[in-house]
């Protein structure tokens, strides 16, 4: 069986909190005296800063001591130094630096989960599902995904170029170069279609998503159906994808999360203020579909409010939250808790499954080559057949 290991990282932490819950920095600033002084700990760092042939640090020796901690965990969880943690915020507000793509490790194959749009990455024509051959010139069966995300993230963070050896899913290979830039992403783009009617894809989960795709419905009145997108969408915050499942469901479990941690353990439940009662709606998932969108997919289709239509999505069902360290400078990233569907399912490497399954045709790249008007917009619903089917589906519903 495929074992997944999912990781946002090659935009920068890009959106590396998938899904995140926050704890206080109180419960995590423990005492530096503990009932343990790790003596075997401090007696190799002692040894090798003593007999090394070369010379090294000690404070060296405790970077290379906390790596080989995190190695021992899953790879969402890591450390965060102070301009990783101005990265996360910039991405929570929907800007960051980088080359504007996100990476995923199956099977010893490190692949493209999606381009975000007008980024470096998108331009150069990496796509979807695209696979990674070599970094550098470093073919990547030979690198672990540790040290793929490394070489992506000093290049990035040192604006220095990067060459990508890629693989279409037709086995055609090609190479790229691209350099970082600043890459803005608004979270809710929305159109009115033909047939009224509302479409609104979510690129992402950010700080203002919920208040934003508020603002998007209210301008419409009366739609027949409405269609969510969350095709290539990565995640992002929880709570947002919490939110907004909340606008649509009057009543019922949203999500639970479960772990060792006391407030890791929570269930989330619909308030019965809706918007759009008795809209029929449809939401769009692929294999770009991870984590929070993944929540938020789940949650409107096993309470009954939506169909989903398209692939299988990411398959991310862990939880990670930002714990501050006791200089309060950096943190630690840590996955705490595992999430839970509605219907208890565990999705994780797993994915959700479509109500209607569709192979993908294409990548959707832009609202602007969404529906726009007349002939336009029926040449791009024929030539992507999942928002062709979804809309098919609304026009014949009563």
């Amino acid at each position: 069986m495929k074992q997944f290991i999912r990781y946002l990282g090659a935009t920068v932490f890009g959106l590396a909190l998938g899904i995140s819950v926050s704890l206080s920095g109180q419960e995590n600033a423990r005492s530096v005296l503990s009932q343990y002084d790790y003596p075997l700990l401090v007696d190799i760092m002692d040894t090798i800063e003593t007999y090394y042939v070369n010379q090294i640090s000690r404070d060296e020796l405790i970077e290379g001591a906390i790596e080989g901690m995190f190695k021992k965990l899953d790879p969402y969880s890591g450390y965060l130094s102070h301009q990783d943690l101005i990265n996360i915020r910039d991405t929570n507000r929907g800007e960051y630096f980088g080359y504007g793509f996100e990476i995923a490790s199956d099977d010893n194959l490190i692949r493209i989960v999606s381009p975000f749009s007008d980024s470096p990455a998108d331009k150069a024509g990496i796509i979807a599902g695209d696979t990674i051959i070599a970094v550098n010139s470093h073919l990547v069966t030979e690198m672990d995904l540790n040290a793929v995300l490394a070489e992506i993230r000093y290049h990035s963070l040192n604006d220095l170029p990067i060459t990508l050896t890629l693989e279409h899913s037709d086995r055609l290979s090609y190479q790229v170069t691209i350099r970082p830039a600043t890459i803005s992403v608004a979270s809710v783009q929305g159109r009115w279609l033909e047939g009224d009617i509302a479409y609104v894809r979510l690129t992402s989960f950010q700080d203002n998503t919920t208040e934003d795709l508020v603002k998007q419905l209210s301008q419409w009145k009366s739609p027949k159906g409405l269609i969510l997108d969350l095709r290539n969408n990565p995640g992002g915050l929880l709570d947002q994808a919490i939110r907004i499942a909340d606008l649509f469901l009057a009543k019922g479990r949203i999500v639970s999360t479960s772990g060792r941690y006391f407030d890791a353990n929570s269930d989330y439940f619909a308030s019965p203020q809706t918007l759009m009662t008795n809209v029929p709606m449809m939401v769009l998932i692929n294999k770009g579909s991870a984590s929070a969108s993944e929540v938020l997919a789940a949650a409107l289709q096993e309470n009954g409010r939506a169909l989903l239509i398209g692939e299988t999505s990411f398959g991310k069902g862990t939880v990670q939250s930002l714990i501050p360290t006791l200089n309060m400078d950096s943190a630690i990233k840590l996955t705490i808790a595992h999430y839970n569907t509605p219907k208890g399912h565990d999705i994780h490497a797993k994915g959700i499954e479509p109500d209607i399954k569709i192979a993908a045709q294409n990548t959707v790249k832009d609202a602007a080559d969404m529906p726009i008007i007349g002939s336009e917009q029926r040449k791009t619903q024929l030539e992507d057949q999942t928002l062709a089917s979804a809309i098919a589906w609304i026009e014949n519903q009563k």
